[in-house]
Protein backbone atom coordinates (compact mmCIF):
# COMPACT_ATOMS: atom_id res chain seq x y z
CA UNK A 1 0.00 0.00 0.00
CA UNK A 2 0.79 3.80 -0.49
CA UNK A 3 2.11 5.42 2.59
CA UNK A 4 -0.41 7.31 4.23
CA UNK A 5 -1.47 11.11 5.22
CA UNK A 6 -0.49 12.09 8.43
CA UNK A 7 -0.26 15.49 10.50
CA UNK A 8 0.54 17.06 13.77
CA UNK A 9 -1.39 19.81 15.97
CA UNK A 10 -0.18 21.57 18.70
CA UNK A 11 3.36 21.97 20.48
CA UNK A 12 3.36 20.79 23.72
CA UNK A 13 5.59 18.27 25.34
CA UNK A 14 3.40 15.33 25.68
CA UNK A 15 3.18 13.08 22.56
CA UNK A 16 -0.30 11.66 21.43
CA UNK A 17 -1.02 9.65 18.52
CA UNK A 18 -4.88 9.56 17.48
CA UNK A 19 -7.08 7.54 15.12
CA UNK A 20 -10.07 9.01 13.88
CA UNK A 21 -13.42 7.19 13.17
CA UNK A 22 -15.13 5.88 10.54
CA UNK A 23 -15.77 8.43 7.51
CA UNK A 24 -13.25 11.53 8.87
CA UNK A 25 -10.39 12.20 8.61
CA UNK A 26 -7.33 13.31 11.00
CA UNK A 27 -8.75 16.78 11.13
CA UNK A 28 -11.37 15.55 13.57
CA UNK A 29 -8.59 15.53 16.57
CA UNK A 30 -8.67 19.64 15.82
CA UNK A 31 -10.64 20.68 18.52
CA UNK A 32 -9.10 18.57 20.91
CA UNK A 33 -5.56 19.10 20.35
CA UNK A 34 -6.50 23.03 20.40
CA UNK A 35 -8.21 22.18 23.80
CA UNK A 36 -4.49 21.24 24.93
CA UNK A 37 -2.76 23.04 22.82
CA UNK A 38 0.27 23.99 24.85
CA UNK A 39 0.21 20.09 27.00
CA UNK A 40 0.34 17.66 23.53
CA UNK A 41 1.37 17.41 20.09
CA UNK A 42 -1.42 15.25 18.68
CA UNK A 43 -0.27 13.41 15.65
CA UNK A 44 -3.44 11.89 13.43
CA UNK A 45 -3.02 10.03 10.51
CA UNK A 46 -5.61 9.65 7.87
CA UNK A 47 -7.02 5.76 7.41
CA UNK A 48 -6.79 4.40 3.92
CA UNK A 49 -9.83 5.31 1.66
CA UNK A 50 -10.18 8.74 4.51
CA UNK A 51 -9.26 12.07 4.02
CA UNK A 52 -5.99 12.74 1.68
CA UNK A 53 -4.58 9.04 1.91
CA UNK A 54 -5.01 6.51 -0.74
CA UNK A 55 -7.59 3.97 -1.76
CA UNK A 56 -7.42 0.74 0.23
CA UNK A 57 -6.47 -2.01 -2.43
CA UNK A 58 -9.05 -4.12 -1.08
CA UNK A 59 -5.85 -7.04 -0.02
CA UNK A 60 -6.26 -8.88 2.97
CA UNK A 61 -8.30 -6.94 6.39
CA UNK A 62 -9.06 -3.44 6.06
CA UNK A 63 -8.71 -2.91 9.96
CA UNK A 64 -5.21 -4.47 9.63
CA UNK A 65 -3.90 -2.64 6.27
CA UNK A 66 -4.35 0.62 9.08
CA UNK A 67 -3.23 -1.52 12.28
CA UNK A 68 0.13 -1.63 10.00
CA UNK A 69 0.05 1.81 8.82
CA UNK A 70 -0.31 3.36 12.47
CA UNK A 71 1.76 1.43 13.25
CA UNK A 72 5.06 2.63 10.84
CA UNK A 73 3.62 5.70 12.59
CA UNK A 74 4.14 4.68 16.14
CA UNK A 75 7.95 3.20 15.20
CA UNK A 76 9.04 6.08 14.71
CA UNK A 77 8.38 8.00 17.62
CA UNK A 78 11.34 8.81 19.91
CA UNK A 79 9.90 7.03 23.01
CA UNK A 80 6.20 5.37 24.09
CA UNK A 81 3.19 7.62 23.25
CA UNK A 82 -0.32 8.34 24.84
CA UNK A 83 -2.40 6.60 22.03
CA UNK A 84 -6.24 7.18 21.41
CA UNK A 85 -8.71 6.35 18.89
CA UNK A 86 -12.32 6.81 18.19
CA UNK A 87 -14.93 4.40 16.95
CA UNK A 88 -13.63 2.23 14.47
CA UNK A 89 -10.20 4.04 14.87
CA UNK A 90 -10.42 2.93 18.25
CA UNK A 91 -10.07 -0.29 17.39
CA UNK A 92 -7.71 -0.07 15.32
CA UNK A 93 -5.95 1.61 18.04
CA UNK A 94 -6.78 -1.17 20.30
CA UNK A 95 -4.81 -3.89 18.31
CA UNK A 96 -1.75 -0.87 17.50
CA UNK A 97 -1.41 -1.33 21.27
CA UNK A 98 -1.45 -5.63 21.18
CA UNK A 99 0.98 -5.11 18.32
CA UNK A 100 3.78 -3.04 20.12
CA UNK A 101 2.97 -2.33 23.76
CA UNK A 102 6.32 -1.24 24.43
CA UNK A 103 5.71 1.84 22.59
CA UNK A 104 2.12 2.49 24.01
CA UNK A 105 2.45 4.67 27.11
CA UNK A 106 -1.35 4.78 27.61
CA UNK A 107 -4.19 3.86 25.77
CA UNK A 108 -8.06 5.97 25.78
CA UNK A 109 -10.29 3.95 23.53
CA UNK A 110 -13.79 6.52 22.61
CA UNK A 111 -16.64 4.42 21.76
CA UNK A 112 -14.97 1.18 20.30
CA UNK A 113 -17.37 -0.22 17.95
CA UNK A 114 -16.00 -3.84 18.51
CA UNK A 115 -19.76 -5.67 18.79
CA UNK A 116 -18.49 -9.01 18.68
CA UNK A 117 -18.25 -8.20 22.66
CA UNK A 118 -22.29 -7.85 22.62
CA UNK A 119 -22.83 -9.90 20.33
CA UNK A 120 -21.58 -12.61 23.25
CA UNK A 121 -22.55 -10.99 26.31
CA UNK A 122 -25.68 -8.63 25.21
CA UNK A 123 -27.17 -10.40 22.65
CA UNK A 124 -30.73 -8.79 23.04
CA UNK A 125 -29.10 -5.42 23.04
CA UNK A 126 -27.08 -6.12 19.80
CA UNK A 127 -30.03 -7.19 18.40
CA UNK A 128 -31.72 -3.86 18.87
CA UNK A 129 -29.12 -2.04 17.39
CA UNK A 130 -28.34 -4.60 14.35
CA UNK A 131 -31.74 -4.35 13.70
CA UNK A 132 -31.94 -0.35 13.87
CA UNK A 133 -29.35 -0.69 11.52
CA UNK A 134 -31.13 -2.56 8.71
CA UNK A 135 -31.88 0.16 6.17
CA UNK A 136 -28.01 0.69 5.95
CA UNK A 137 -26.98 -2.82 5.05
CA UNK A 138 -30.42 -2.74 2.39
CA UNK A 139 -29.20 0.86 0.91
CA UNK A 140 -25.60 -0.64 0.25
CA UNK A 141 -26.54 -3.81 -1.40
CA UNK A 142 -28.85 -2.37 -3.74
CA UNK A 143 -25.44 -0.05 -4.63
CA UNK A 144 -27.17 3.26 -2.89
CA UNK A 145 -23.87 4.33 -1.71
CA UNK A 146 -25.66 8.20 -0.93
CA UNK A 147 -28.34 6.67 0.99
CA UNK A 148 -26.29 4.48 2.95
CA UNK A 149 -23.82 6.79 3.81
CA UNK A 150 -26.56 9.21 5.03
CA UNK A 151 -28.01 6.85 6.82
CA UNK A 152 -24.89 5.85 8.65
CA UNK A 153 -23.87 9.57 9.32
CA UNK A 154 -27.77 10.33 10.89
CA UNK A 155 -27.29 6.99 13.15
CA UNK A 156 -23.26 7.43 14.22
CA UNK A 157 -22.43 11.40 13.32
CA UNK A 158 -22.95 14.68 15.34
CA UNK A 159 -26.39 15.42 14.23
CA UNK A 160 -25.37 18.74 12.67
CA UNK A 161 -25.65 19.80 10.05
CA UNK A 162 -28.29 17.83 8.32
CA UNK A 163 -27.03 15.70 5.36
CA UNK A 164 -28.42 18.19 2.41
CA UNK A 165 -26.61 20.96 4.23
CA UNK A 166 -23.41 19.17 4.04
CA UNK A 167 -20.57 20.88 1.13
CA UNK A 168 -20.59 18.87 -1.81
CA UNK A 169 -17.46 17.96 -1.26
CA UNK A 170 -17.71 16.80 2.30
CA UNK A 171 -20.30 14.30 0.91
CA UNK A 172 -18.56 13.04 -1.65
CA UNK A 173 -15.65 12.01 0.82
CA UNK A 174 -17.88 10.30 3.45
CA UNK A 175 -19.04 8.52 0.29
CA UNK A 176 -15.87 7.17 -0.54
CA UNK A 177 -14.64 6.07 2.28
CA UNK A 178 -18.52 4.43 2.98
CA UNK A 179 -17.55 1.98 0.35
CA UNK A 180 -14.93 0.45 3.41
CA UNK A 181 -17.14 0.11 5.51
CA UNK A 182 -18.78 -3.59 5.47
CA UNK A 183 -14.97 -4.96 5.29
CA UNK A 184 -14.67 -4.88 8.22
CA UNK A 185 -18.19 -6.51 9.46
CA UNK A 186 -16.38 -9.63 10.71
CA UNK A 187 -13.94 -8.11 12.37
CA UNK A 188 -16.09 -6.15 14.26
CA UNK A 189 -18.84 -8.22 14.42
CA UNK A 190 -17.83 -11.32 14.56
CA UNK A 191 -14.08 -10.95 15.78
CA UNK A 192 -12.07 -12.92 12.85
CA UNK A 193 -9.12 -11.58 14.34
CA UNK A 194 -9.53 -13.14 17.79
CA UNK A 195 -9.25 -10.51 20.15
CA UNK A 196 -11.80 -12.00 22.46
CA UNK A 197 -10.46 -15.36 22.56
CA UNK A 198 -8.73 -16.57 25.53
CA UNK A 199 -6.02 -14.17 26.13
CA UNK A 200 -6.57 -12.06 23.39
CA UNK A 201 -5.69 -9.15 24.88
CA UNK A 202 -3.58 -10.52 27.52
CA UNK A 203 -0.69 -8.16 25.82
CA UNK A 204 -2.49 -5.07 26.34
CA UNK A 205 -1.07 -4.40 29.72
CA UNK A 206 -0.66 -0.53 29.73
CA UNK A 207 -3.39 1.82 31.65
CA UNK A 208 -6.68 1.96 29.62
CA UNK A 209 -9.56 4.22 29.73
CA UNK A 210 -12.56 3.57 27.99
CA UNK A 211 -15.53 6.52 26.91
CA UNK A 212 -18.67 6.44 25.95
CA UNK A 213 -21.40 9.16 25.73
CA UNK A 214 -24.40 8.76 27.31
CA UNK A 215 -26.24 9.74 24.65
CA UNK A 216 -24.65 7.27 22.29
CA UNK A 217 -25.95 3.74 21.36
CA UNK A 218 -27.26 1.74 24.44
CA UNK A 219 -24.78 -1.16 23.42
CA UNK A 220 -21.38 1.00 23.63
CA UNK A 221 -20.93 0.96 27.67
CA UNK A 222 -21.93 -2.50 27.04
CA UNK A 223 -18.93 -2.98 25.07
CA UNK A 224 -16.65 -0.83 27.43
CA UNK A 225 -17.81 -3.12 30.46
CA UNK A 226 -16.87 -6.33 28.59
CA UNK A 227 -13.31 -4.99 27.08
CA UNK A 228 -12.62 -3.75 30.74
CA UNK A 229 -13.08 -7.21 32.13
CA UNK A 230 -10.86 -8.29 29.31
CA UNK A 231 -7.53 -6.21 29.85
CA UNK A 232 -5.21 -5.81 32.64
CA UNK A 233 -5.54 -2.34 34.07
CA UNK A 234 -8.67 -0.65 32.27
CA UNK A 235 -11.12 1.48 33.76
CA UNK A 236 -14.27 2.77 31.29
CA UNK A 237 -16.17 6.48 32.12
CA UNK A 238 -19.49 7.81 30.58
CA UNK A 239 -19.84 11.02 28.98
CA UNK A 240 -23.29 11.77 30.45
CA UNK A 241 -24.27 14.27 28.14
CA UNK A 242 -22.12 13.09 24.76
CA UNK A 243 -23.14 11.14 21.93
CA UNK A 244 -20.89 8.90 19.88
CA UNK A 245 -18.56 11.77 18.44
CA UNK A 246 -17.90 13.33 21.88
CA UNK A 247 -14.44 13.88 21.33
CA UNK A 248 -15.54 16.37 18.31
CA UNK A 249 -18.67 17.48 20.08
CA UNK A 250 -17.08 17.43 23.33
CA UNK A 251 -13.31 18.62 23.14
CA UNK A 252 -13.05 20.20 26.07
CA UNK A 253 -14.77 17.83 28.57
CA UNK A 254 -12.62 15.27 26.60
CA UNK A 255 -9.69 16.90 26.94
CA UNK A 256 -10.71 17.12 30.94
CA UNK A 257 -10.76 13.39 31.25
CA UNK A 258 -7.49 12.96 29.40
CA UNK A 259 -6.28 15.13 31.96
CA UNK A 260 -6.88 13.37 34.43
CA UNK A 261 -5.99 10.21 33.30
CA UNK A 262 -2.76 11.07 32.56
CA UNK A 263 -2.22 12.52 35.62
CA UNK A 264 -2.89 9.99 37.53
CA UNK A 265 -0.20 7.75 35.63
CA UNK A 266 2.38 10.36 36.78
CA UNK A 267 0.89 9.65 40.31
Amino acid sequence: MSEIYSRSFGAGARRVLAVHCSLAHSGAWRALAAAMQDEITLTGFDMYSHGRSPDWDGQGNFQTANVEAGLQLLQAEEEPVDLVGHSFGATVALRMARARPDLVKSLTLIEPVLFAVTRAEAPEAQAALEAEEAPFAEFYAAGDLENATRFFNRMWGTGEPKWPDLPEQARAAMIRAMKVVPASHDTLYLDDIGLLAPGGLDLVSMPVLLLSGGKSQAVMPLINDGLVRRLKHAKALVVPEAGHMLPITHAETTAEILRSFWADLER
